[in-house]
């Protein structure tokens, strides 16, 4: 993946400040618990788990923003 070539190196605190989500906002578009999200908010991306990494990944890269009818 070359476009992304920095975007696994960056912590899920980063990513999502730089997207404008608070805890509970990610949380609650990810339909999950705030507290799953604040365990890996320093963590880099490569290292948050799998299932919760590729529920993460199109949201940080902006692919919900795709799918706007307008």
């Amino acid at each position: 993946m070359i476009f992304g070539f920095g975007f696994r190196n960056k912590t899920v605190k980063e990513l999502r400040k730089n997207k404008g989500y608070t805890v509970i906002e990610l949380a609650n578009r990810l339909k999950l618990e705030s507290i799953e999200i604040k365990r890996v908010d320093e963590l880099k991306l490569k290292d948050v788990s799998e299932p919760l990494r590729s529920r993460l990944e199109p949201i940080f890269r902006g692919d919900d923003f795709d799918k706007i009818p307008w």
